[in-house]
């Protein structure tokens, strides 16, 4: 019986170790990309121009296949880059086209186009929130800005904002959000305006929190030891969210570390696994590069130290 319940425990866990298929692109004679199996049989056609770097044999990494360019003799769409397909070869979704290149996953999802409208799917292209809108904003601490009417318009220095229509904020069930009227502590400031604070948490969510908080004072020290002004111990606080939780491909919860304004730019992200029992520091651009929170947190307070005693007059000091 102990056996038998051991195993149930394990099923899950197995479920999301079990290896992908080893999926490879392949370039075809008049330069186009594709990709193949490790038997060589065609998952999709080469039929890409790709921009970004490939060569023939390479890996194809993560949940989905994205193809970085364009398709054989087609023009381009009004905001869109890319494709994405799932690893059988079925099309998903065309990202948003942003910052030259495909939009990035923040907070879990990424925006897509689909007629002439934004949306959001997650991190196995499954669709999270239906494309309605003109524009839609990254998600910042469980919200995100859309408009309707709106459009691009170039800018004095080069760059591209969007002006015109009708704005609004929605949260991470893609429902509209208005603002309160009285403001509490936690609530989230957006363009002026204050929304109600977005996330809830069950006692497992709540503990896997309560891990960082309880090393707030620390972490805050490493994170702005190297900031030029001199901030009070309010504006140091940092703030820990769950921002994705475990799913098919991905047994871990997600945790963002934002700063006293609740905008998580350029800070940590870690990844717990579901049990809560092992924490990782992962980089933005490579979730496949984690590293234990001890070795991690070590190397971190190493460097704070090092960068203390090279700038002795920074004005925001670190204590171990």
């Amino acid at each position: 019986m102990k056996n038998l319940l051991l195993l149930l425990i394990s099923i899950p866990m197995l479920a999301f170790s079990q290896e992908k298929e080893v999926l490879r692109y392949f370039i075809s004679k008049d330069t186009l990309v594709g990709v193949k199996n490790q038997k060589g049989k065609i998952i999709v056609p080469a039929q890409f121009r790709i921009y970004s770097i490939i060569e023939d044999g390479d890996l194809v990494k993560g949940n989905t296949i994205f193809f970085d360019g364009w398709k054989k003799e087609e023009g381009d769409k009004k905001n869109m880059w890319g494709y994405v397909y799932d690893r059988k070869g079925n099309f998903l979704y065309r990202p948003f086209f942003y910052d030259n290149g495909a939009d990035f996953f923040d907070e879990g999802v990424q925006r897509f186009v689909e007629n002439g409208k934004v949306g959001f799917v997650d991190r196995n292209g499954k669709k999270v929130i239906e494309p309605k809108h003109d524009f839609v904003s990254p998600f910042r601490f469980g919200y995100a800005a859309f408009c309707d009417g709106c459009d691009w318009e170039k800018t004095e220095d080069e760059h591209k904002a969007m002006v015109g229509g009708t704005w609004g904020v929605m949260n991470f069930k893609g429902e509209i959000v208005q603002p309160v009227t009285r403001p509490s502590e936690k609530d989230v400031e957006l363009n002026g305006k204050y929304y109600p604070y977005p996330f809830q948490y069950n006692a497992k969510e709540k503990s896997i929190l309560q891990f960082f908080e309880k090393q707030n004072s620390l972490l805050s020290g490493i994170q702005y030891v190297n900031y030029y002004n001199k901030l009070s111990e309010n504006e140091k606080k940092l703030f820990f969210e769950i921002v994705e939780r475990p799913k098919e491909n991905f047994p871990y919860f997600k945790v963002y570390t934002y700063d006293y304004d609740k905008m998580h730019i350029g800070l940590w992200e870690f990844i717990v696994s579901e049990d809560g029992n092992h924490v990782y520091a992962v980089d933005f651009f490579n979730e496949d590069e984690k590293i234990p929170f001890d070795k991690w947190l070590k190397k971190e307070i190493k460097a704070a130290e090092e960068y203390q005693k090279e700038h002795k007059d920074n004005p925001n000091k670190f204590k171990k």
